[in-house]
């Protein structure tokens, strides 16, 4: 690895942090960083950075789909008319997932939360995008070192603050900071990274929500 980069067999080379591994290579490539503006995959993003706190994104990324299928495919709107306490022993039951009440809990009322916001703002995606980080508040040069002094920013802790205010839970900032990155706000793929310049071009394509 030199400068948080790793050459796979393609001879290209991406983010280090996908280690070689198939699917994180995939997950790397075709999703993390693309800009997304739908209501539904924001939310599943949010929760699932919400579950893998304390934990590695790869174990989150490997039970997505079972997570997906124990939670209507994360539409909010299904999820906020459902009975957290009665889903519990379910889910509990549920080695597909991450097992943890708090976090379980959270996406119910999260999901209730959102409904609230998206009626409130228009979407979702008008909410969130509506912080997207000024050129002024990122590094002027994405390498391995200034990627790892990042984890909560000015943008991360407003979007924190303002979920907070909501009622929402298990939104700290450094939980939306990896929002962020997944969900296309910044483009945190380092220099070098054959998908930097990838992305830049999408996040240059992509109509922001108004």
């Amino acid at each position: 690895m030199v400068d948080g980069l790793l050459t796979g067999e393609d001879g290209l080379a991406r983010c280090a942090w996908h280690g070689g591994l198939e699917d994180y290579r995939r997950y790397h490539d075709e999703e993390w960083g693309r800009p997304v503006a739908d209501d539904v995959r924001l939310f599943e993003k949010l929760c699932l950075e919400g579950f893998q706190s304390g934990l590695s994104w790869l174990t989150i990324l490997r039970k997505r789909d079972n997570f997906r299928a124990a939670f209507h495919g994360f539409d909010f709107r299904v999820l906020a008319q459902k009975d957290a306490e009665q889903a519990m022993p379910r889910h509990l039951a549920d080695a597909g997932i991450v097992r943890h009440r708090g976090k379980i809990a959270s996406v119910y009322n999260n999901a209730r939360r959102a409904v609230e916001l998206a009626d409130e703002a228009g979407s979702l995606a008008r909410f969130f995008w509506a912080f997207e980080p000024g050129p002024g508040e990122r590094p002027e040069r994405l390498d391995w070192a200034s990627l790892s002094a990042l984890g909560r920013t000015p943008a991360s802790i407003r979007i924190s603050k303002e979920l907070k205010k909501r009622g929402w839970s298990f939104v700290g900032p450094t939980t939306v900071y990896a929002f962020m990155q997944a969900m296309g706000m910044v483009n945190d793929h380092v220099e070098g990274c054959v998908c930097r310049t990838r992305i830049e071009a999408a996040r240059a394509a992509f109509v922001r929500p108004a």
